[in-house]
């Protein structure tokens, strides 16, 4: 999600070489955790993840289509991305995804651990902005609390 939108500031590859960058970030078993790597060279504000509808298993043309209808915002990319695995948690998902603690999951874990975001889900807090989403945050917040 916000994560590895981080992806597309990586160059495919340098002008006069070759080499591949891409490639090998896309077929590479430690993509997860270069994914993570990438976002620890630049800050962010601003955070917003558009969650009106996507897609829980497949992607990013096919798959099962959720509609969370929801749009999140942080300055902080992990939580985001903490969230946004609570939404596909709650919608459910593809194994990889629901399976384990949301902190756990390789891609989050290595960005918490090299200060890219919070490290917890404790240190996450789900504030809607009106009665009709708060029955969906106290939904994401306990799954964050219980799977976090």
């Amino acid at each position: 999600m916000s994560l590895k939108n981080s992806v597309g500031l990586v160059a495919r590859n340098i002008p006069g070489e070759l080499y591949d960058y891409m490639a090998e970030l896309c077929t590479s078993p430690y993509r997860r955790l270069m994914i993570a790597e990438i976002n620890a060279f630049y800050k962010t504000n601003l955070v917003i993840l558009d969650a009106l509808s996507g897609f829980a298993t497949g992607g990013p043309e096919s798959g099962r289509l959720i509609q969370p209808n929801l749009i999140l915002a942080s300055s902080d990319r992990v939580a985001v991305d903490a969230v946004g695995i609570a939404i596909l948690r709650r919608f459910g998902s593809t194994p990889e995804v629901v399976k384990g603690r949301i902190f756990e999951l390789e891609q989050i874990k290595r960005a918490a651990e090299i200060g890219v975001g919070v490290d917890s889900a404790d240190d996450i807090k789900v504030i809607p902005l009106d009665e009709k989403s708060r029955e969906e945050a106290e939904a994401i917040e306990e799954i964050l609390q219980q799977q976090g």
